[in-house]
């Protein structure tokens, strides 16, 4: 098992802590870790964009001229799609973008993004992350002293409030849960800031 420090929020050394090689170790997958990020980006598309048919488009229900000894090419609408104002040929329609990968797919990618924090040193083990009020301040101070001002994920075991939303309107900076955690954002965010206990439960969940 691989040592870390542990530091407070201050940035100072508290202790060291051992992660489980397993999660925190593995050699990085670097395919499945692409399918996970496109499969999350799949899943977040609303697929709401809708265009107009023919038959959709207001008008056109009376034929244009008459089919023979006009001149003209034969026209049954002035709402066929190559009119202007016409309605659109094999255009989108609502649909469902999202799929699936499978159980063992989906951990090992997780693994993968977890071993690529370490490998790049951009993970911070912080023995406790809380605050004792809503204060942006705070959070900002704890980002300086870790030396992680610029996109930062801090993650807690448990959803706390407090922390939540005194970190909420920091720029590039998110807050997760252990069971919220998902590989786009491991790899989207430079620093992988996350809490003793949390990394227990990582451990417990995923070894």
């Amino acid at each position: 098992m691989s040592k870390i420090t542990v530091v407070d929020m201050a940035g100072s050394k508290v202790t060291e802590a051992e992660l489980n090689d397993a999660i925190f170790g593995i050699k990085p997958n670097k395919a499945l870790m692409h399918a996970m990020v496109v499969n999350y980006l799949a899943n977040q598309r609303q697929g709401t964009q809708s265009t107009l048919t023919r038959t959709e488009v207001r008008g056109g229900g009376r034929k244009p001229w008459r089919q023979k000894g006009t001149g003209h090419a034969r026209q049954g609408s002035i709402r066929a799609p190559q009119w202007v104002h016409g309605g659109v040929a094999l255009g989108p329609k609502p649909r469902d973008y999202s799929y699936t990968l499978n159980k063992k797919e989906r951990r090992l990618a997780l693994k993968s993004a977890l071993s690529t924090k370490v490998i790049d040193n951009n993970i911070v083990v912080v023995d406790a992350i809380k605050t004792e009020d809503y204060k942006t301040k705070v959070v900002v101070d704890m980002l300086k002293a870790l030396g992680a001002e610029g996109k930062a994920l801090i993650v807690t075991a448990e959803a706390d409030q407090k922390v939540v939303k005194s970190a909420a309107n920091i720029p590039g900076v998110k807050t997760a849960t252990v069971n919220t955690l998902s590989v786009y954002d491991i790899l989207n965010y430079d620093k992988f800031i996350v809490s003793s206990e949390a990394v227990k439960k990582i451990e417990e969940v995923y070894a």
